[in-house]
């Protein structure tokens, strides 16, 4: 079986396409109490990748890989080369304002606009990512990788009609096209429709047995479809062969099929073989936001927050636009005893999802259990945030959680009501005692004594002279 289906998927050359994983993403609480994973968060791979441009000013591929058969100009060459370097550093304000520029220096290339909608999509520009990658294969029909970009894009934001008949339309135009057919496959797959997933990514492999970025689909729908076992086929055959070498890797340093079996070894409890994977991935390329968010849960899930800081903020810093990068931020931050900057990316996740149950957990125990929460004007007043963050949790989540997944809320709305009735008693003992008559002060002095006068001891205590 597992020969048969490695030698039918074949060597399948990936060029780092556009694509989205679906991700099952855990939000953790930390050392007031022990983390309980309060939520499952689903969320999608923001941006397609950035076209890499050769020293000549040659497009070569797309982060690495195919040539489309491009040429910048000298000028539009460097300012591409600064957007590049600025994307893969995470700045990506300066990487919008590089492939501006490269853009409007070369009219006629497919690659800068491409890159520009890469980046917009990254910002949560939705429209203008659209409005860029129309514009690259409009400025060079033959650029398909932002075809890809547009289709996904669309499909992932409910208008996967559109990304269909776009596509046709494409495909009807270059019939033979495997990269269309395998853009296709991922939108099939994006609206659930893993069969019709499937066979178009294995017609893709008909036509051109050695396509990895076919494989990646399949093994991406396998992933999203938790059939582990199958999507690990797929990956073997582009990271490691076959088994008795009859089919050597197809690449097997693929960042993104590497972020991929990270992904399942992680699903799996393989914690010691994602964690070098989430690590060989950003390796390769410091853009993969997803590993990052990963390793930041992994080592709060192991109560490590100043370990899970690092990589937390790169996540926020190549995806500023993805509510649980945020999310798992915030938490880092109130566990290092941060509460401002905790409220501060909390308040930016729940902005970003308002449907994000695991924020308001967070903010609970923010509010329960940090010393001075900024902006609140009592303790009292930073006990009924708790509660009422808490109850909202509750009521996202539903009548019952599963074991682990916030299953605590009510011990810890008992705390906080608990504290919230310690304090209001502490103020009515507090009230009592200022209200009470002062002591009586009139009472007869006590007769004069016939003893000798008393002293103090070199030691301070009181005693009477013999």
């Amino acid at each position: 079986m597992r020969q048969a289906t490695l030698a039918r998927l074949g060597g399948i050359g990936f060029a780092a396409m556009p694509f989205t994983f679906v991700l099952a993403v855990q939000a953790c609480g930390g050392d007031n109490p022990t983390p309980k994973l309060p939520n499952k968060a689903s969320y999608a791979d923001a941006g397609a990748g950035v076209a890499v441009v050769n020293d000549k000013g040659q497009q070569t591929g797309i982060v690495a890989g195919a040539d489309m058969g491009e040429e910048l100009p000298p000028a539009a060459k460097d300012a591409y080369g600064r957007g590049y370097q600025a994307w893969m550093a995470g700045d990506l304000q300066g990487a919008k304002a590089a492939f501006t520029d490269a853009a409007g220096k070369a009219p006629k290339a497919g690659s800068p606009k491409y890159s520009l909608g890469a980046v917009l999509e990254r910002l949560g520009d939705t429209q203008g990512a659209l409005d860029a990658y129309k514009g690259s294969f409009a400025a060079n029909p033959k650029f398909e990788f932002s075809m890809g970009a547009y289709s996904n894009l669309l499909a992932r934001t409910g208008s996967a009609t559109d990304a269909e008949s776009f596509l046709s339309g494409k495909q009807s135009a270059s019939p033979d096209s495997v990269r269309l057919i395998t853009y296709m496959a991922e939108v099939k797959s994006i609206e659930g429709d893993s069969p019709g997933c499937q066979l178009l990514a294995q017609q893709a492999l008909t036509k051109q047995p050695d396509f990895k970025d076919a494989m990646i689909v399949i093994a991406r729908d396998y992933y999203r479809n938790h059939k582990w076992d199958l999507a690990r086929y797929a990956l073997q055959a582009i990271l490691d062969g076959a088994d008795d070498g009859s089919i050597p890797p197809r690449d097997k340093d693929n960042a993104e099929a590497t972020l991929l079996r990270a992904l399942i070894e992680r699903e799996s409890g393989q914690r010691k073989q994602a964690l070098g994977d989430f690590d060989k991935a950003v390796s390769k390329r410091p853009d993969l936001f997803e590993a990052y968010i990963s390793l930041g849960e992994m080592k709060l899930e192991a109560g490590n927050a100043t370990e899970a800081q690092a990589p937390l903020e790169k996540a926020v810093k190549y995806a500023p636009n993805v509510a649980v990068a945020h999310l798992d931020l915030g938490d880092c931050y109130r566990l290092l005893g941060r509460p401002g900057d905790a409220k501060k990316e909390l308040d930016t996740a729940i902005g970003m999802d308002s449907t994000l149950a695991g924020v308001h957990y967070d903010l609970g125990l923010l509010y329960l259990f940090s010393k001075g929460v900024p902006g609140v004007a009592s303790q009292d007043d930073q006990l009924n945030k708790a509660i009422q963050e808490l109850e909202t949790y509750k009521s996202m989540r539903g009548a019952k959680a599963t074991k682990g997944q916030g299953d605590d809320v009510d011990e810890l709305l008992s705390t906080a009501k608990r504290k919230q009735s310690e304090l209001q008693l502490q103020k009515q003992a507090a009230a009592q005692a200022s209200a009470a008559p002062p002591a009586a002060s009139g009472s007869a002095s006590p007769p004069a004594s016939s003893a000798a006068p008393a002293t103090s001891s070199s030691s301070g205590i009181v005693r009477d002279m013999p």
